[in-house]
Order: C-alpha cells, then sequence, then structure tokens
C-alpha cells in the first residue's frame, strides 16, 4: 500500500534532508500520503530506519482522528497502539505510541508545559500553507526551541502547495549555516479537471456578516442535482459553514439511489467516517473548506464550489468578533478543484463568473492578519516572548490588534503592565481555552460552583445549534437533556473543564448563566434603552435581539454571541443570558466607575452640563447634578462649546464690537503682523477672552462678554502700532460736507458711502492702511439710494457726473445739480435751507 502512494518516491530525498539539515519543506498535492506515509516512515515504521517519536500536528480535530485513523490502518491495527492522537478532550495514545497526530492548539499546550518536547524526535506541522494562527505561533516556538535549545529537533513543514520558498527562508534560519531549508517535491498522479462556469441566473447579494443570498444556496443545489444528472462519480460541494451545508442539505431532500453527508468538525464521527469512506453507492458530500486539503475523500469525480469561506474579523473598538463569509481566494479555488481528479479525469463547477476571479485575492489572507490576538498574546506572553518580539513569525501581528489583546490581557490581570505573563496568566493559558473563557471559569466557579461553570464554559466555548435558541438558560437546560452530537461534545468538554472544587451556590441557573457570560465578556454586559429595546452594550454599541427572540424585553443581558453586517448601525444578538444590575456591576466591576462630568451638551443652542455620574462602561448607571464644578472643567467645556457651535454663534457681537473686528481684519489682511488675525479659527483661542471666560459658568456668560473690550486687548500694544488704528483704518471720515461718515470695513475693500452733495469740492478720498489702500466711495442719491460707486472720484466727477446729474435733477429739484461740482459748495441741506 505504501509504495503506491505517490510521495513514497520523495522519501528518500526527505530523509536525506533531514539527516543533514534538521530541517525540510515537503510540497506534496493532497492525496500523495504526506499527512500519513510520511509520519510513518519518519518513525521508521516502514523499513529499517531507526525508531523515532514523531509528533503530527494538525489544523483540526476531524482531520487528526483521519490522519490517525488512516496510517493505523495502513500498519493493520487500530488507533491507540503505534498511532495515537490527541485533541482537546479526547486522547487514545498507549505505552507503545510512537506517532502522535495533535492539533495545533494542543501541540501549543505541550510545548507552554514542556519547551523541549523530551521524547519527541521529529515535529511535522502539516497543512503549513494554511496559515493558521496556531500553526505560525507553533512554528515560531519550534524554531525557537530548535535554536536555543534542542538543535537535534528534527521539524517538517509540510504543505500542499508549491508556494515554499518563504517556508524554506524561515526554517533556514534556525540553524547556524542561515541558508534555505531544503525543499523536497512530491508530485501526485493529476488528472484532468474541466472547469464549468456555472454562475447563477441571477445577481446575487454579496454576503453580509456571515449570511450568502438564498439564491445562492438554491442555485448550489440545483448545480448539485445539475452535476448528478450529467456526470458520473460522488460529488463534493464546498460550502462557507455548517449553517449552509445543512440548508442546501435541506434543499436536495431525498435524492434517489444517493446518500447525502454532511462533512464538518461538528459532524458526528460515524458521518465523518462515513465521508472519508468509498461507500457502494453514490453519494453528495457536502463539505466545509476542510476537504480542501486536509482531508481525502475517495469516489469524488465532481466538486461544486459556492466559491465563499469563512475568515475570522475582530472590531476592537465594538468588543465583537467572529467568522465572516467571503470570496474562497484563487488558490483555494485551485485546491477545491482539483479535488475532482484525485483518482480519474474529473469536473468542476464553480457557481460564480469567470471575470470575478480577476477580483479575488491569489492567496488566502494569513490569520494572524485579521484574528483576534488575545490568545496569541497571551501565549507569546507565556512564552517569554510579550508581543512576539525575538519570535522568527511568518508574519508580524497588526500593531492595533496587538495593542486591543495587551489591554483584554491586562484586565484579566493575565499580564504585567511591562507585558509579561502572572501566575494567573499561566492558569489561564493552561485552561486551553481562550482567555477570557478561561477568566470566565476561574473566576465564575467560586460564585456558581465548579460544575456549573464548567457547563457554561463548555457551552461558550462551542456556540449552540441555532435550534437551541438565543437564551442561554433555555440552550442550556436543553444540552443537559438533548441526545445530538453537539450535546455530546458539550459533555466531553464539561468533563474536561471539571477539575475545581467549588460546590453549587445558592444562585439560581439563570443568574449564574448571565454571571459567567458577564465574566467572559464584560464589555458585551447591555442594558435595555426603552421597555422595548434596543440594548447599549458597556462597549458602547448598540445591540438589538432578533424577532422571536425569548430574551427581549429583559432590562438587562449578557451578551454571549452577537454579529453586525456591514453598514448596519447596531449588533444583531444570537444568544444571550438574562441579567440583573446587581449581577452586571459584580461581573464588570473593572468598567464601574464614578466621576465628575462637564461637558457641552445640546444643538445649535448648547450650553455646559455638569453632573456626577456612575457608569458601567459606557452604559450610565445614575446621574446627579453637580452644583459647583471645577472651574477648569466648566472652562474646558465652555471652550468646547465654542470649537463646535463657534465664536460667531455663541458671543454676543454688538455692531460696535463687530465694527472693531472688520477694522482689524482689514489691517491683517493689508499689513500683516502685528495686527491680530480676525478669522474664526484664530479667536477659538481663547486668550483673547480672559479673564472673563474663567469666570463665567454657563452660555449666557459668554453672551455677557464685552466684545469691544476684549478686542482692544489684542490690539498691539507692546509695539506702540495701537495708537494708530484710528490713522490706518479711522471708523469715521471727515466729508467736505462736514459729516464724519462711517467707513464700512465688512468687504473686501472698505467702503464710503455718502450723498453725492456732501462730496462737492473733493478731488479724492483718502487712501488707508498708511496710503496702500484707497477708498471706495458709494455715491448715493439724496433719497440714501446707490448712484454711482468709484475708486476714483476726479475722474468721476470729469465723466460720470453730468449722466447721473442728467438722470436725477429732475427727481431731485430741492437739491443742488451744479454745472461743476469741483467748484461747488458740499452741503447735507435742500437749497431753500440753503
Amino acid at each position: 500500500m505504501s509504495q503506491q502512494l505517490p510521495v513514497s518516491a520523495a522519501l528518500p530525498a526527505l530523509h536525506e534532508a533531514l539527516d543533514r539539515r534538521g530541517v525540510a519543506v515537503l510540497a506534496a498535492p493532497p492525496g500523495t500520503g504526506k499527512t500519513t506515509l510520511v509520519p510513518l516512515a519518519l518513525a521508521g515504521l516502514l523499513g529499517d530506519r531507526a525508531v523515532r517519536r514523531v509528533l503530527v500536528a494538525e489544523p483540526r480535530r476531524l482531520a487528526v482522528r483521519a490522519a490517525a485513523r488512516r496510517m493505523a490502518w495502513m500498519l493493520g491495527e487500530g488507533v491507540g497502539g503505534r498511532v495515537g492522537y490527541t485533541v482537546r478532550g479526547d486522547r487514545r495514545v498507549g505505552a507503545g505510541t510512537v506517532v502522535e497526530v495533535v492539533t495545533t492548539g494542543v501541540l501549543l499546550q505541550r510545548l507552554q508545559r514542556d519547551q523541549e518536547l523530551a521524547g519527541v524526535d521529529v515535529v511535522v506541522l502539516d497543512e503549513c500553507h494554511e496559515r493558521h494562527l496556531d500553526a505560525d505561533t507553533a512554528l515560531a516556538f519550534l524554531l525557537d526551541v530548535r535554536a536555543t535549545l534542542r538543535p537535534e529537533l528534527r521539524l517538517l513543514c509540510a504543505s500542499a502547495t508549491s508556494d515554499t520558498a518563504a517556508w524554506a527562508e524561515l526554517l533556514g534560519g534556525s540553524d547556524e549555516s542561515g541558508e534555505a531549508a531544503p525543499v523536497v517535491e512530491a508530485h501526485g498522479v493529476s488528472h484532468a479537471v474541466e472547469v464549468i462556469w456555472a454562475p447563477p441566473p441571477r445577481p446575487v447579494r454579496p454576503a453580509h456578516g456571515n449570511r450568502p443570498d438564498p439564491l445562492l444556496l438554491d442555485h448550489l443545489a440545483g448545480t448539485v442535482r445539475r452535476a448528478l444528472a450529467e456526470r458520473e462519480g460522488d460529488v463534493l460541494c464546498f460550502l462557507p459553514g455548517v449553517g449552509e451545508i445543512g440548508r442546501v442539505a435541506g434543499l436536495l431532500g431525498e435524492l434517489p439511489g444517493v446518500s447525502v453527508l454532511q462533512l464538518h468538525g461538528q459532524a458526528p464521527q460515524a458521518v465523518q467516517e462515513a465521508a472519508l469512506t468509498a461507500g457502494s453507492g453514490r453519494r453528495v458530500i457536502l463539505s466545509t473548506s476542510v476537504a480542501e486539503s486536509s482531508l481525502t475523500v475517495p469516489g469524488v469525480r465532481v466538486v461544486v464550489d459556492s466559491g465563499l469561506a469563512r475568515e475570522p474579523r475582530t472590531d476592537h473598538a465594538r468588543g465583537l468578533a467572529g467568522l465572516v463569509t467571503v470570496r474562497a481566494s484563487l488558490a483555494a479555488a485551485r485546491q477545491r478543484a482539483g479535488r475532482a481528479g484525485r483518482e480519474a479525469p474529473g469536473f468542476a463547477y464553480r457557481c460564480w463568473a469567470e471575470a470575478e476571479d480577476a477580483l479575488a485575492a491569489r492567496f488566502p489572507t494569513p490569520e494572524i492578519a485579521l484574528a483576534d490576538l488575545t490568545a496569541f498574546a497571551l501565549q507569546a506572553a507565556c512564552w517569554g516572548a510579550p508581543g512576539g518580539e525575538g519570535l522568527t513569525l511568518p508574519d508580524r501581528p497588526p500593531a492595533g490588534a496587538l495593542a486591543a489583546a495587551r489591554q483584554t490581557l491586562l484586565a484579566l490581570g493575565a499580564i504585567t503592565p511591562e507585558g509579561r505573563a502572572t501566575e494567573r496568566g499561566h492558569r489561564i493559558a493552561r485552561a486551553g481555552l481562550h482567555p477570557r473563557l478561561a477568566r470566565a471559569l476561574l473566576d465564575g466557579a467560586p460564585l456558581v460552583g465548579a460544575r456549573r461553570a464548567a457547563e457554561l464554559v463548555a457551552l461558550l466555548s462551542e456556540e449552540p445549534p441555532r435550534a437551541y435558541g438565543d437564551d442561554l438558560a433555555a440552550a442550556w437546560r436543553t444540552a443537559r437533556t438533548g441526545r445530538d452530537a453537539y450535546t455530546a461534545r458539550w459533555r466531553e468538554e464539561t468533563r474536561r473543564l471539571s477539575q475545581g472544587e467549588a460546590p453549587a451556590t445558592e444562585l439560581s441557573d439563570q443568574a449564574a448563566a448571565g454571571l459567567v457570560v458577564a465574566l467572559a465578556h464584560p464589555e458585551r454586559i447591555a442594558r435595555a434603552r426603552s421597555a422595548e429595546g434596543p440594548y447599549l452594550m458597556a462597549s458602547g454599541t448598540a445591540a438589538e435581539t432578533g424577532p422571536g427572540s425569548a430574551v427581549a424585553g429583559a432590562p438587562w443581558l449578557a451578551v454571549a454571541v452577537a454579529d453586525r453586517a456591514a453598514g448596519a448601525h447596531s449588533a444583531r444578538v444570537r444568544l444571550a443570558a438574562v441579567l440583573d444590575e446587581e449581577t452586571a456591576k459584580v461581573a464588570g466591576a473593572a468598567l464601574l466607575s464614578e466621576r465628575e462630568e462637564v461637558h457641552w451638551a445640546g444643538g445649535r443652542r448648547g450650553d455646559v452640563v455638569a453632573r456626577r455620574v456612575a457608569t458601567l462602561g459606557a452604559i450610565e448607571l445614575t446621574e446627579a447634578q453637580l452644583t459647583n464644578p471645577s472651574v477648569e472643567l466648566v472652562r474646558a467645556a465652555l471652550l468646547d462649546g465654542l470649537r463646535r457651535e463657534g465664536v460667531d454663534a455663541v458671543l454676543t457681537w454688538t455692531p460696535a464690537a463687530l465694527a472693531l473686528r472688520e477694522r482689524l481684519a482689514f489691517l491683517h489682511r493689508e499689513l500683516g503682523a502685528p495686527w491680530p488675525d480676525m478669522s474664526p479659527a484664530a479667536l477659538a483661542d481663547p486668550d483673547w477672552l480672559e479673564p472673563e471666560l474663567s469666570r463665567a459658568r454657563r452660555r449666557a456668560d459668554l453672551a455677557r462678554i464685552d466684545l469691544t473690550a476684549a478686542l482692544q486687548r489684542l490690539l498691539p500694544w507692546a509695539t506702540g502700532e495701537a495708537g494708530r488704528l484710528e490713522e490706518l483704518a479711522p471708523e469715521r471720515v471727515m466729508v467736505p460736507s462736514g459729516s464724519r461718515i462711517r467707513v464700512d470695513y465688512s468687504g473686501e475693500r472698505p467702503v464710503l458711502a455718502v450723498k453725492l452733495q456732501e462730496l462737492f469740492g473733493w478731488q479724492a478720498a483718502p487712501a488707508l492702511a498708511g496710503g496702500r489702500v484707497p477708498l471706495t466711495v458709494h455715491l448715493l442719491s439724496p433719497a440714501g439710494r446707490p448712484a454711482a460707486v468709484t475708486g476714483d472720484l476726479a475722474g468721476f466727477w470729469r465723466e460720470g457726473y453730468r449722466a447721473v446729474r442728467a438722470e436725477l435733477r429732475g427727481r431731485y429739484p430741492r437739491h443742488p445739480w451744479p454745472e461743476d461740482p469741483t467748484e461747488a459748495q458740499a452741503t447735507k441741506h435742500t437749497n431753500p435751507r440753503r
């Protein structure tokens, strides 16, 4: 059997590479035997090589069990003999076990307990091309072990793709040569796969959150039926998640002579084994991405690909994390199509338009770039490398996500301010849970009892089926009495976590559920804004329950699971426990605060609000008016109001103040410094409003400030220029009639608006700003209406006056209209009065 697998031809080169360098990269497509034959060969179980203990790390529990069963079958024995496995809550190894298959999470736990991996000779990191965070972290730790503790430890990275250069460089840096690690390639028997483009008949909506368009699921079910009718062999259909698998299975219904199997990590073990074993009749296997490369499904001749995948996303600002549905990468699409050609020529139905490939990513995004990094940050801190510093990682963690993870760990008491793991942090890490859930287990046990804490945390570690409803307490009751595959896994996890001695307390199950959820996610404690909702979470995120929710209307909730669709204003609560205010305060104690709050509130006519407020995060618990707030806080609030509404809206600009501001603005525009800038932005600097500003307590006090006096404080007194204000920008100008006319500085040029008769004999208006800017003269009729505009008065008398005189003398006969205005006497009176 071993000689029939394509990877057997590469074994001599692989042995030589590991003997010579201790590290190597194996590139072998799915179905070649890289997951099963290679570990047996490295362990010396296939020939005359020395027996070595081999640890194989797989990214998924399903792949762990499948690989162990296959290797044991190849040796003609059962699991637990020379081949065993360990996953969380399930361990089957014996004294004679030589090859042990584990999840990458179990490998990390083992490395934290024993950095030398005593007794292990070879570690195989399988499916490294998938770029799972645990696998990247384990690789970094193993390279550190080889460099500092065990240079003889052999390390093999196995990839189903040929993109191996980066892995070779990474592994090569762990030994003294510094050269890239050797790459060994195994070429499988690759049969032709014909790609059939089968887009939906009508456009489908992009996936929002984790919900694909139902139209696409209908089309996928139809495409499966089409493939069964057009082709021979089994059909493997790739879907993004368990929910979509269930819905497509429902749409397919009963197919005559065809078995429909659901392949995913939550499926019962019997179903998983049936999917991975050749059957006697035709089969349709509905699978997540687990069948891309981790597992080999025999008998497949046709692949139906949805083109969708799930990736983690974390919204650090809102305290939400989860999986979202995205377009699968081009590399993933190639892997999926290749499954149809493993045993014979096959066909791949791609349920999208070929042109859409131009927008798809070439490779999957590394999980470290997308995921919540709290668990990674704790693993690195416990390893002695806070933030991953000094570790050889394929990609560096994003700074923002890492900072958010550190803040979470600090709040949990898991690390010191310097980033070092505390004793509590090591206890949290040893729990084999997300740090938030480990905190809920450790702190919840004394409050609700060890058994109940374990049961609730087990519920939170794997979200219950949707059929259990959105009330966590009700889901807990269902799990206690259920007999389905989920409850079997839940009981296994509960047994694993039930290690404490704390007895049950008098707290009701309902209150216990709310308390444990709130301990795990204090930022998701939520209070209803009204009797019908919606809710405000402590993180500041709005949340709403779904239609028919069992927890709708509860005053307080502890939200276990929530998501937020793209563009949505609020999160959708998918699983929560009812809470009361006192329990919320216990669980969210770290978020409780009491502060004096003085701020500017309101719309266009805002004012200072001063109050003492007690909060749980963003949730206000109580408030009371402050009778004597601090001067500094009030001043800061008033400044905020001035910035938000503007000095023109908040302050009272009397005509005198406005006129002075306009004169100063003119001088600043024409002469610059030392004349002050009068723009709203410049006046937002509060110094010119002192000392009145510091004495103000509310908006009305600002409105009473004498702005004329305040502006005069801005004049350049120090340089002596302030005394020239009237010379450079006079408030009024005396005209030949003896009148003192106000100059208008509100426009780009200063304007003198005066009746024409008052200017007789005046050859030129004075120039302002030290003679730089001539006055623009608006000549008015006796009724005060504009008759002419000029900047050249002498020219107007020569050329423009005659036309104005002809038009207006008949209309205003009682006013003087001399033939020669340059020689006439200026007047502001009519002829009779003269």
